[in-house]
């Protein structure tokens, strides 16, 4: 089934994810029509460039973060954006 609920056409916008403050809530996951997001915990290598903040906030979540694997598809309706608490999901424009 091809849902289009949207503002742009797949791919144009992608969310992009701060580490430094996503906590892995789930809220995104749950929202995204369209599938985007998972959760999962951050790589060693990807901690070691999070601010002292973004550290002390990864380790009190178990490193649970939120990924978006299939960003390509993003229709960039924004619910995801809305929804999370931490306002750690933007839409930036695909390079």
């Amino acid at each position: 089934m091809d849902v289009h609920c949207g503002k742009q056409p797949r791919g144009r916008f992608v969310p992009h994810i701060d580490r430094n403050r996503c906590e892995g809530k789930g809220e995104c996951v749950a929202v995204c029509p369209f599938n985007m997001f998972t959760l999962g915990k951050l790589a060693p290598e990807q901690r070691q460039s999070l601010s002292l903040f973004g550290k002390l906030r990864g380790m009190a979540h178990g490193w649970e973060q939120a990924f978006a694997p299939n960003a390509a598809g993003c229709e960039a309706c924004g619910h995801c954006v809305s929804a999370c608490p931490e306002k750690a999901i933007t839409l930036v424009r695909a390079e």
